[in-house]
């Protein structure tokens, strides 16, 4: 089935709107983010969408995609996948900390709840192994009918994708330390195979024995080493975010992407041909600047939709080959922009952002490591603003030029000067979520688990509109407040001046898909999880809206149709 999006599988989803033209700036994302990729036993290319809590499985042909672990199952977090010699599928479930085995008959037993952030996982015939993405991680053999975990070695530096070698021996990546190692399935004392390596997310071995790294960078990178020689050729594939791979029969390499999902055949000198085109992974945040460019945070990245896609199919996105052969690492990563699938545009992988606001040629981020930060596109160059906040989300341009922030799991606005000096503007809010300001500098919040938008009135929060549906994106725009109610999928217009309302836009594609229960989190320290829910809304220099699409991973930009002045 090719479904043409995550959140809906007939694709008869569009917004409506009397006021409104609605235009999709990029296709939907068929592929909710992906991660581990293994061929099955049935052919089809199974991928672990860590982003998604779900697992689907791919024809390699035809691109067709079936959700073979939906959401809301038994496995969270899934981040890698492998399958045993009698066709069950083990799966490492990252931030929960699990590791499952599915059987034949799709049947769920649960392997170990006591692995610390399991990752990497490999199977040798009947036998289990995983390895953990944590400093001083370990890599054991896990026995699915019982029985402790047995620890082969510890100290990775953040493991990751690993496999077995031609020579018998396991190989596995140290992420942090750029380096290859390799040890026996039955334990003794590892080996160094490859340092200097840029940025190895996971190693492979293709058909022929050739070991394959690849980078986890934005230029998508892959190193292949001859480990007889140790001669090494690196090509640079311009898939930002590189994940995983799977090769099938005939030797053809498949890639995954955890920054902008997809499925994608690479050939060895770098040339590309998708499967499952790449697109948005969320967006949440979305802003626009002056010269009307949009940009999302995507959670591993931001990024652009370069125009109009309603009925863009995503197929032949651009390609950043290069190639360089020799001894060396052959690093040529890079922080330049990119252009994805699906008419996407990498500005950069910035990891874990959540909300963005423009401002007079750079862009500040909230961060779901709990930091805010000014990033310069041009430049390339990030400035630290806070850090240790709990969930920031939304974020704003106050009219003295300082930054205010909705600090969601604190439950405060924070206002954060250009010294660096944070303070609070309000406190004891109960689940704030996005800030806007009007022409009277007056500040605003949304409140999804209130229900509420509110007024800040020195220190004070003064109700403005109650009996929303989890109102998240907000924007002020000619005396009306507009919000995303992501519990109706709607947009709300609020009048300033009478405080009448009216519903401006429904069918938005924001939020889980329809009838799908969130998971609990779990949040592990130092290791994000899958991102919180934002449905962003931005305010064009033409007056246009943008909305986070977040639940197909599109942006979509609303124009009005009415002349303006329309009384709610």
């Amino acid at each position: 089935m090719r479904r043409p999006s995550r959140f809906d599988d007939t694709g008869h989803w569009h917004t409506t709107s009397e006021r409104w033209d609605t235009t999709r700036l990029n296709p939907p994302n068929r592929l909710w983010g992906s991660n581990g990729v293994t061929f099955g036993p049935d052919g089809r290319l199974y991928v672990a969408q860590f982003i998604a809590g779900q697992i689907s499985a791919v024809d390699p042909v035809s691109g067709d995609v079936d959700v073979v672990v939906p959401l809301d199952g038994p496995v969270q977090a899934p981040d890698d996948l492998a399958f045993g010699a009698d066709g069950s599928m083990y799966i490492t479930d990252l931030t929960p900390g699990r590791v499952w085995r599915r059987d034949p008959a799709g049947e769920f037993t649960l392997v170990s709840d006591t692995v610390k952030v399991p990752n990497g996982i490999t199977c040798v015939g009947d036998r289990l192994f995983v390895n953990e993405m944590r400093s001083n991680g370990r890599l054991m053999e896990m026995f699915p009918d019982g029985g402790d975990p047995v620890v082969l070695t510890d100290g990775l530096a953040w493991g990751n994708a690993m496999q077995l070698g031609p020579d018998g021996l396991l190989y596995y990546p140290h992420m942090i330390a750029n380096e290859v190692w390799r040890i026996s399935p039955d334990g003794g004392v590892p080996e160094l195979v490859a340092k200097d390596v840029d940025d190895p997310v996971a190693v492979r071995f293709d058909r022929g024995g050739v070991l394959v790294v690849l980078s986890r960078g934005v230029a998508g990178i892959v190193t292949r080493i001859d480990l007889r020689t140790g001669a090494r050729s690196v090509v640079v594939s311009g898939v930002a975010g590189l994940d995983n791979a799977a090769f099938d029969d005939e030797n053809r390499m498949f890639v995954s992407s955890y920054a902008s999902g997809g499925v994608t055949e690479m050939h060895t000198d770098g040339r590309i041909r998708e499967i499952v085109p790449r697109g948005l992974d969320g967006p949440f945040g979305v802003t626009v600047d002056l010269g009307g460019t949009v940009y999302a945070a995507d959670h591993y990245r931001l990024a652009s939709p370069a125009g109009p896609g309603e009925d863009a199919n995503g197929n032949g996105g651009g390609n950043a080959n290069g190639k360089a052969n020799g001894n060396g690492n052959g690093s040529a990563s890079g922080n330049g922009d990119g252009n994805e699938s699906g008419g996407i545009i990498t500005h950069g992988l910035l990891h874990f952002v959540h909300g963005v606001t423009a401002d007079d040629g750079v862009l500040h981020l909230t961060s779901q490591l709990g930091d805010v930060r000014t990033y310069d596109p041009v430049r390339k160059t990030t400035r630290v603003r806070a850090t240790g906040l709990s969930e920031p989300t939304g974020i704003a341009v106050a009219p003295d030029g300082s930054l205010v922030v909705a600090e969601t799991g604190g439950g405060r606005i924070l206002r954060i000067d250009e010294t660096g000096t944070v303070t609070a503007l309000a406190s004891g809010l109960v689940h704030p979520v996005d800030v806007a300001f009007d022409g009277e500098q007056r500040c605003y919040v949304s409140d999804d688990r209130l229900g509420a938008v509110l007024r800040l009135d020195d220190g004070e929060a003064v109700t403005v509109a109650d009996g929303l549906g989890a109102p998240q994106g907000l924007v002020v725009r000619d005396g009306e407040l507009f919000t995303v109610e992501t519990a109706h999928r709607r947009l709300r217009a609020i009048s300033l001046v009478t405080g009448d309302s009216r519903i401006d836009a429904e069918n938005l594609a924001v939020g889980l898909p329809p009838g799908t229960t969130p998971p609990a989190r779990h949040p592990v320290p130092g290791v994000p999880g899958p991102p919180s829910q934002f449905a962003g809304l931005a305010l064009g220099p033409d007056g246009s809206l943008f909305v986070s699409a977040n639940g197909e991973g599109s942006v979509l930009r609303l124009s009005r149709k009415h002349a303006d002045g329309d009384a709610p």
